[in-house]
């Protein structure tokens, strides 16, 4: 996949993991979208690296998905946690 697909994925990735965990983000749409794109590298490069799945040149492949909505999810939690009393 090309650099132009991660960021489409991770778009789509930062609006699954939204849709996942729900509430106030202090970055607000442009920071979860922010956070699914980086999620997405983060995530592919985590399963590539340590999982032992390549990662596949399908962009319907659910491994993939998995891996990206994975990072996504995970940046999101540190995000709050780090600044999520930032807009009280």
């Amino acid at each position: 996949m090309t650099v132009i697909s991660w960021i489409i994925l991770g778009l789509l990735a930062g609006a699954v993991a939204k849709f996942l965990l729900p509430g106030r983000d202090p970055g607000g749409l442009v920071g979860t979208t922010l956070i699914g794109i980086a999620g997405a590298f983060i995530g592919g490069w985590i399963s590539a690296r340590w999982l032992d799945h390549p990662i596949s040149k399908d962009f319907y492949d659910g491994a993939t998905w998995a891996a990206v909505v994975g990072g996504s999810l995970v940046l999101l939690i540190g995000y709050r946690l780090l600044f999520g009393h930032s807009r009280d």
